[in-house]
């Protein structure tokens, strides 16, 4: 049997304080990685986590005891319907950060775009009027919708995307050509990249100090309490710090983690992963999916957002080779 520490004062962080509910069941990204391309592309996707799954593949880590052979690993199914890019968004750097310098939106949208905001169209006239002087970034704002994905939501999720890849003209020229159109997650990334993956946590509720951050129980013979904080710190200064881990809300956080690898992207219609009666929770699989290596945060059905990695773990692509997938 493993020793118990008698003292655990905490064993949660406080980088991710305040502990407190997400505003939005949709994450943020507020930052894109630089990408070393000579031609522009979308730095993000989104999708809806599905399920978990096995698969095996083939280890094609160099210099490990398992190279070259069978490995099975924990992955996670995302569902990733196609995403309309409705809008281009241009910023200018100011001495605050960024600020928004002018929009330009689609003709022809989906009435379900109705649902979440009233966009009007861009003329073409004005279109190619726009000048670039000043513009510092360009980002793409597009719509994903969960009906597409097999689920019963209507209303879609409108959201910036990020540009990577030669000048500011060349980035305006293919936002320009991708304007009113849908985009596959096979034009975004590619299998056997890394990315990172932003998303809601589960919601838990309200906890006690000792789930929320992980403090020692007193003996069971304690006076009052025996699953509190032994002490709420000092007499003087005559306040409680912040640094006392207290109950709470415990789930419901944005969280990012860093350098999750694509394993595979197929469709359901060329090769369906589903078990008989559908994956838990979520159903049957419909159209793009992706499947990425470990766990991820969120619910079943959350939306998840994807990027190109800030920090990769390696430049080079090898491509994995998947033996059999566990459903």
């Amino acid at each position: 049997m493993g020793h118990r520490k008698h003292s655990a004062p905490r064993r949660g962080s406080l980088a991710y304080l305040p502990r407190a509910r997400a505003k939005s069941i949709e994450s943020r990204i507020r930052t894109w990685p630089e990408i070393d391309a000579k031609e522009p592309r979308l730095l993000g996707f989104a999708g809806f986590k599905a399920a978990n799954i096995h698969l095996i593949s083939i280890d094609d880590r160099e210099r490990t005891p398992n190279f070259g052979k069978p490995l099975m690993s924990r992955a996670t199914v995302i569902a990733t319907p196609p995403m309309r890019v409705i809008g281009i968004r241009a910023y200018e750097k100011g001495v605050y950060g960024l600020r928004s310098l002018f929009d330009i939106y689609a003709d022809g949208l989906p009435k379900e775009l109705a649902r979440k905001v009233k966009i009007k169209p861009t003329e073409q006239s004005s279109l190619n009027d726009i000048r670039l002087d000043g513009v510092h970034e360009l980002r793409a704002v597009v719509a994903v919708t969960p009906r597409a994905a097999g689920l019963e939501q209507k209303k879609p999720f409108i959201f910036e995307v990020g540009v990577g890849g030669g000048d500011v003209k060349a980035r305006f020229e293919y936002l320009k050509n991708l304007l009113g159109k849908d985009v596959r997650i096979s034009d975004v990334f590619k299998p056997g990249e890394y990315v990172d993956v932003s998303a809601i946590t589960k919601g838990k509720g309200f906890e006690g100090p000792v789930t929320r951050w992980g403090i020692k129980r007193k003996q069971h013979k304690s006076r009052k309490s025996v699953r509190a904080v032994g002490t709420l710190g000092p007499i003087s200064p005559a306040t409680i710090m912040y640094t006392v881990p207290r109950a709470g809300q415990r789930g419901f956080h944005q969280r990012l983690e860093y350098n999750k690898r694509i394993l595979m992207i197929a469709s359901a219609d060329e090769q369906n992963i589903t078990p008989k009666g559908g994956f838990m929770h979520f159903g049957i699989l419909k159209g793009d999916y992706i499947v990425v290596r470990g766990s991820i945060a969120g619910a079943i059905k959350r939306l998840v957002k994807l990027r190109y990695a800030i920090r990769p773990k390696v430049k080079k692509v090898i491509e994995p080779k998947i033996v059999e997938v566990i459903a």
